[in-house]
């Protein structure tokens, strides 16, 4: 085998095994957040700020070796936006964790690439075509199937997963560009210094900021691995294309189903599978349409 198709062998491979990681981290970050919200008390903006105060904690050794050139940067107004547009997720994501189910909560959030969609085509004119429009609006029919809005047992909370899901779309969005021209390690590193005095200023909102006991070797743990988790993710985009890794992170709801069942023994209802099936086909619906646009413009551009 040859060096250069040793390359194009080993990135592929890296980039799968980077995105089941961060799913898994992801798994277990969500795990330590609903136990230390839901059962534990911890108010969600504390949480939230506790899980980034003590990422940007591991991610200091980063900084200190590197010194400022892992924040040199040329697209300050960019991780600004992503900043912003990660903050307000991240607090309606654990607002969610600590009044909706593990397994409600992740695939409702599965959502986000369809908001991606929408987002490409409002804000960069991406076009999207029949294909992707489809599959947006059966992605979010799936989301509906989970919701039930029109039983009884439809529970308002859960609309804070689905609004976590868009305001991802925008990192994701924001993060695919910046891997263009920023190091992973920088664009997890500005991340963590934007979000951090935004949550402490939330959660001293509250009233409440600081956790003991077992909250807080709850928090700690979500907190180093969400920085392993937002650095295996950014890896992942840069070795790889998109429409690649994406049937990997798909791997991240039977992963949290698990963590939701092993520690608090919650179970999807019957309600879920239909649903979640749609939203995961959905979603594999666009990742086919990308490779068959990619190898068309590969194909376009030999002639």
């Amino acid at each position: 085998m040859t060096e250069l198709s040793a390359t194009f062998t080993q990135k592929p491979l890296l980039a799968a095994l980077a995105m089941v990681g961060a799913g898994a981290s992801f798994a277990l970050v969500n795990g330590a957040l609903q136990a230390s919200t839901m059962q534990l008390g911890v108010p969600s903006t504390s949480a939230a700020f506790w899980q980034y105060a003590l990422g940007l904690l591991v991610a200091l050794p980063w900084v200190l070796r590197r010194g400022r050139m892992a924040l040199k940067t040329r697209q300050i107004g960019w991780h600004l936006l992503r900043g912003a547009f990660a903050v307000v997720g991240i607090q309606l994501w654990v607002a969610g964790l600590a009044r909706v189910e593990i397994w409600q909560a992740i695939a409702l959030v599965m959502t986000s690439p369809f908001f991606v969609i929408i987002g490409a085509k409002l804000f960069f004119g991406e076009h999207v075509g029949m294909v992707r429009w489809l599959a947006t609006l059966a992605g979010f029919s799936g989301g509906m199937v989970i919701l039930q809005p029109w039983t009884e047992a439809f529970n308002w909370s859960a609309l804070l997963p689905i609004g976590a899901a868009a305001f991802w779309a925008g990192t994701s969005l924001v993060t695919k560009k910046l891997t263009k021209t920023e190091q992973a390690d920088t664009i997890t590193l500005y991340l963590l210094l934007l979000l951090t005095p935004v949550n402490a200023l939330l959660a001293l909102g509250d009233g409440e900021i600081l956790p003991s006991g077992a909250a807080l070797w709850l928090l700690v743990g979500a907190g180093v691995l969400t920085v392993v988790a937002n650095y295996l993710l950014t890896l992942a985009y840069q070795k790889a294309d998109a429409a690649f890794v994406q049937p990997f992170d798909h791997l991240k709801l039977p992963l949290n189903i698990a963590v939701g069942f092993l520690a608090f023994g919650f179970a999807p209802s019957g309600a879920f599978w239909p649903g979640a099936l749609v939203i995961v086909g959905a979603s594999l619906l666009v990742m086919l349409d990308e490779q068959k646009r990619a190898a068309r413009q590969t194909a376009a551009g030999e002639v």
